[in-house]
C-alpha cells in the first residue's frame, strides 16, 4: 500500500490522522498547523496586549502544559510582547497536587518562567484533605472548584496581574454547552460560552485560548512535543454531570468529527438570543464565563455509555410513525373566527400567562471579603463558615452568582485581603 503525503505540504509522509478534520498530516505540518489556529484565536479575539503580564494557570496537566509551551513558542515567534508567569494551586490533596506540583516545577525550569505557588491552607486555613476528611467525598469537588477559582485570582492580585489563561478546551466548552442545555439554563449558558471572562467589580480577567482545540489534539502535541506533563486525575472526583455529558459528546464526536466544535458554536449562537440584562453580557459587570458544575463534582470521572439507549429511542420513534394514522389533530381556527375544518377537535385555548420574567444578575462585593459576588455573602465564605463549625453547608442557594470569580473569607483572611489593583 502506497504511503499517504501530507495534505499541507504534499512532500513528507503523512504521520497524524487529526481528530479535528481528519486531515493526514505530517508531524511537523501538524505541530504548525495547531500553533497557527491558537493564533488565530489569539488574535481574532484581540486577547493579549503588547507588554501585558500574563498569568497562565498551571496544574501539570496536558491542557496548562501545552498552553504554556504554545504560549511562549507564539510570544517569540509573532512578538506578542508578553511577560508570562506560571500560577499554581495547591489544593493539599497528599498523593495527587503534591505530585503534579513536581511537574510544574519542572515546566517552569525548562519554559523559563517565573513561578508562583498558592495554597488553600495559607488562604483559607483548609486543605482539601481535611476537608475531605470532614465532609467525605460527597460534594467535595463543590468545596474545591469554588475554593480554586478564587485562589486564582488572589494569586494573580499577589503578582500584581490582571489577566489569568486557563487551559480549556473546546471539549469542556462543549460539555458545558450541553450540561446548562440540559439544565435548561440559558443565562448561565450564556456566559459559559465566552472566550473571556471580564467584570466591572474586579481587575482580573480571564481568558481560554484552547477554547477551540481539541482535547486529542491537545494530546497529540503533547505527545510530538515530547512535553513534560503529570496524567494521574485526582483521587477525590467523583462520578458527576459532567462526566455523563462527557460520554455523550465522545459519542456524538465519533459519528461526526465535528460535532465538539458544532456545539460549542450552536452555543455562542444561542447566547446571542439571551437578552444582556439576563446574561450579564454587554452591560457594566459583564460577567461571561462559567464552570461551576455544582455540587456533582469536577467531573474526571468518565459517563456511562448510551448505545443501549440510542437503540431504544430509534425503536420508539418507529412506533411512534406507525400510530401517526392514530393522532386526532387539534386545531385553534375558531380563535381566528373560522369554522374547524370537519373530523378535527377544537379545544379553547385560555388567555396566554405573561412570560416569566427571569432574575437579572446583580454583581456587588461579599459583605465579609469584599470580593466579586452577586449575593451578601459569596459561597466560599458559606462553605467556610459551615467547615469552621463542623457543620458543612453544601446545598446553598447562590442564585446567578458569578461561578468563575466568587470570592471568599478564609479562617485568615484579615492579613490576605486584597484592594484594588
Amino acid at each position: 500500500m502506497v504511503p499517504s503525503l501530507c495534505q499541507i505540504c504534499h512532500a513528507s509522509r503523512a504521520m497524524i490522522l487529526r481528530p479535528k478534520n481528519h486531515h493526514k498530516l505530517c508531524k511537523p505540518c501538524f505541530l504548525l498547523a495547531f500553533e497557527t489556529e491558537i493564533h488565530t484565536t489569539i488574535t481574532t479575539h484581540a486577547l493579549f496586549k503588547p507588554g501585558e503580564r500574563i498569568a497562565i494557570g498551571a496544574s501539570g496537566g496536558k491542557d496548562s502544559t501545552v498552553l504554556a509551551s504554545v504560549l511562549k513558542t507564539l510570544n517569540e515567534r509573532h512578538a506578542y510582547g508578553l511577560e508570562l508567569i506560571l500560577l499554581s494551586i495547591d489544593e493539599g490533596i497528599t498523593g495527587y497536587r503534591d505530585d503534579s506540583l513536581k511537574t510544574v516545577k519542572r515546566n517552569a525550569v525548562q519554559y523559563g518562567m517565573e513561578l508562583c505557588i498558592v495554597g488553600y491552607e495559607e488562604l483559607y486555613g483548609w486543605t482539601m484533605d481535611q476537608v475531605v476528611a470532614q465532609i467525605g467525598k460527597k460534594g467535595n469537588c463543590t468545596y474545591c472548584g469554588v475554593f480554586r477559582r478564587q485562589a486564582l485570582d488572589r494569586g494573580a492580585a499577589r503578582l500584581g496581574i490582571k489577566h489569568v489563561v486557563t487551559g480549556h478546551n473546546a471539549d469542556d466548552v462543549a460539555e458545558t454547552v450541553l450540561m446548562n442545555l440540559l439544565r435548561g439554563d440559558l443565562p448561565r449558558l450564556a456566559r459559559a460560552t465566552g472566550i473571556v471572562t471580564e467584570s466591572a467589580a474586579s481587575e482580573i480577567k480571564r481568558s481560554k485560548p484552547l477554547k477551540y482545540a481539541y482535547e486529542k489534539e491537545i494530546v497529540l502535541y503533547a505527545h510530538h512535543r515530547g512535553l513534560d506533563y503529570f496524567t494521574t486525575e485526582c483521587i477525590y472526583s467523583p462520578e458527576a454531570f459532567r462526566g455523563s455529558a462527557r460520554t455523550l459528546i465522545k459519542s456524538l464526536e465519533r459519528v461526526r468529527p465535528s460535532a465538539i466544535l458544532d456545539v460549542v458554536r450552536s452555543g455562542e449562537d444561542m447566547a446571542g438570543l439571551v437578552p444582556g440584562e439576563v446574561s450579564g453580557r454587554g452591560r457594566p459587570g459583564l460577567v461571561v464565563d462559567t464552570e461551576e458544575e455544582g455540587a456533582g463534582g469536577c467531573g474526571s470521572a468518565n459517563g456511562t455509555s448510551i448505545g443501549g439507549e440510542m437503540m431504544d429511542m430509534e425503536t420508539r420513534l418507529s412506533e411512534s410513525e406507525k400510530a401517526h394514522g392514530r393522532e386526532i389533530e387539534i386545531t385553534m381556527d375558531t380563535l381566528k373566527g373560522q369554522e374547524p375544518d370537519s373530523g378535527k377537535v377544537v379545544v379553547p385555548v385560555s388567555k396566554a400567562r405573561k412570560a416569566k420574567k427571569l432574575p437579572t444578575q446583580k454583581m456587588g462585593q461579599c459583605v465579609r471579603c469584599g470580593y466579586l459576588s452577586s449575593q451578601e455573602i459569596c459561597k466560599a465564605c458559606m462553605l467556610l463558615e459551615g467547615l469552621n463549625k463542623n457543620r458543612p453547608k453544601v446545598g446553598i442557594e447562590v442564585g446567578m452568582e458569578e461561578e468563575d470569580s466568587s470570592p471568599t473569607s478564609a479562617r485568615r483572611m484579615g492579613s490576605l485581603k486584597v484592594g484594588p489593583g
